[in-house]
């Protein structure tokens, strides 16, 4: 019986995947009226091979199990550009498909400005040495939780984090940028093979993402600035919400972009069950720490992230949970704040 059942589980997943074909040559698998009439397809596939076969009904709950897995959402290579109300019809049809993923955010490692106490703001400085085995480090931290997309911002620090990081994961996936700034960037970086794509893992860089524009201090000398203007108000340029530097950004305008590309562009991907790093800047990062903890903004500017340590949250059921940094690639804590993280480990254990 046992092997009857294997038999007819095989089956229903060719049926299943013709029927994937099907409705994808016609259309994307992407709206929540398409995953219905799909998920009345499977339905009615799995009622047929019962009915015919005049199975038991413990072989019964056995192949409605293995349908109810089915997933129709898409890979995905590149952000969505939905509006906000597709996204609540969004939410509704990926919940019964998964039900938790992981975030991970890196603020970059030092770079070569950091090093000589510069305000360096959107100006686009590589990392220093320093910096380099900031990073690397952080890969090793985050090396065993799964990552299927990365998010950066459009500055080379955080590029540099998020490639060095991801040379220490044991996934061996290699990250590639995704270009999409004009039809033939997009036709020239096209991957080909089937099997490469899979060993890959998309990484889009977003301008909004980037560190807060610091104005007319970028470049100053942070001690040299302070000298000219006072300890004061150069803590208030740096650390107000809603105060400015002399032609910048405050914090509170940098949370405008960051938060809003963060909810129309990376949730909807963990809402599928996509799980996220995003490797950015101190102020951009803490306006997304601000909307995932929902701070005030006088919580948030006391909030500091120090570089290179990787902060990992759990996204269930639509919230967000904080689980801290992640210890060492060989420490069991964070493995064990969820069973789908022991469990993506645990493979990782028997591949490699």
């Amino acid at each position: 019986m046992q092997l009857f059942v294997l038999n007819l589980q095989i089956m229903a997943a060719v049926v299943c995947n013709q029927a994937i074909g099907a409705f994808q040559s016609h259309s994307r698998i992407n709206n929540f009226n398409h995953q219905q009439k799909f998920n009345n397809f499977v339905r009615l596939v799995t009622k047929d091979f019962i009915s015919n076969n005049c199975m038991s009904r413990r072989d019964r709950s056995v192949i409605r199990s293995s349908a109810s897995q089915i997933s129709v959402v898409d890979t995905v290579s590149s952000p969505s550009r939905s509006r906000t109300s597709d996204r609540d019809i969004h939410k509704k049809s990926i919940y019964s498909y998964s039900d938790e993923a992981a975030l991970i955010l890196i603020r970059h490692g030092e770079s070569l400005w950091n090093e000589k106490n510069l305000f360096t703001g959107c100006v686009d400085v590589p990392l220093s040495k320093k910096g380099i085995d900031e990073a690397i480090e952080a890969g090793k931290r985050i090396s065993s939780i799964p990552v299927d997309l990365i998010f950066t911002s459009a500055l080379i620090r955080a590029q540099m984090t998020a490639m060095l990081a991801m040379t220490q994961h044991r996934r061996r996936k290699v990250p590639i940028i995704v270009h999409n700034e004009t039809e033939q960037a997009r036709e020239w970086s096209q991957v080909f093979s089937e099997d490469t794509k899979k060993q890959s893992i998309p990484v889009i860089a977003a301008w909004q993402l980037n560190e807060r524009m610091y104005g007319e201090l970028q470049g100053l000398n942070k001690q040299e600035t302070a000298d000219r203007y006072g300890k004061e108000q150069v803590h208030e340029w740096r650390r107000s919400y809603d105060t400015p530097p002399p032609n910048g950004e405050s914090l509170e305008m940098c949370a405008e972009r960051a938060v809003a590309y963060f909810r129309d562009q990376i949730e909807p991907q963990l809402l599928s069950g996509k799980n996220v790093m995003i490797a950015a800047h101190g102020n951009s990062l803490r306006s997304i720490i601000m909307y995932l903890d929902k701070l005030t903004s006088q919580e948030v500017i006391s909030l500091e992230l120090s570089t290179g340590i990787p902060m990992l949250y759990i996204f269930k059921e639509g919230k967000f949970t904080r689980r801290g940094s992640p210890i060492g690639p060989t420490e069991a804590g964070v493995y064990a704040y969820t069973r789908r993280l022991a469990l993506y480990r645990q493979r990782l254990d028997d591949l490699f």
